[in-house]
């Protein structure tokens, strides 16, 4: 039984949520999403949307936690947004932007150019003596997430040294080297 899909999800003041012939549509006030959905129920009453399931087969009781947890996820991200950070670790990483293009020096013989994409605002903070953080925000927490594997896959942390693209506080498996 889904526990996950039991729960209402609380409308927060600002928010409005539509259901339209298999549509959920969240608008507020960073901006407006929308999710398909098929084989559940959706209603909004009184301040909460209310998922139920028609029956109890599989099918059913996975999309039942599954559509809760992406209409949660868009309210959320149209009230506070979502935010993901990732840090460079290596000798001669660095990062910077122009706009929505995002410059990264990964220690291959060209840098790597990245169209974001406009829905993400990026920002990238380089201070001396510390690892460059690339900093990634949007309403949409697909997308944020999807943009920040696109870059983590560039160079992925290496198990011996640590070196590569990681997310602020990953933590990483470290392992030992050669013993002489």
């Amino acid at each position: 039984m889904s526990r996950i899909g039991n729960s209402p999800v609380k409308i927060p003041d600002g928010v409005t949520i539509e259901v339209k012939d298999s549509v959920v549509t969240v608008k507020g006030k960073l901006g407006e999403l929308s999710q398909e959905f098929s084989g559940i129920d959706i209603k909004v009453e009184d301040g909460s949307v209310v998922l139920e399931r028609p029956s109890d087969n599989n099918e059913h009781k996975a999309k039942h936690g599954l559509y809760r947890a992406l209409i949660n996820n868009m309210v959320e991200g149209v009230t506070n947004g979502w935010t993901k950070q990732l840090e460079l670790v290596g000798v001669g990483y660095r990062a910077s932007n122009q706009g929505q293009k995002l410059d990264l020096a990964l220690g291959f013989s060209h840098n790597i150019v990245l169209d974001i994409a406009p829905e993400v605002q990026i920002e990238t903070i380089s201070e001396k003596g510390k690892n460059p953080i690339v900093k990634l925000t949007s309403h949409d927490k697909q997308l944020v997430g999807q943009v920040a594997a696109k870059i983590r896959s560039f160079r992925k942390p290496e198990p011996y040294k640590g070196k590569g693209v990681k997310f602020v506080g990953e933590q990483l498996r470290r392992k030992a080297g050669k013993s002489a």
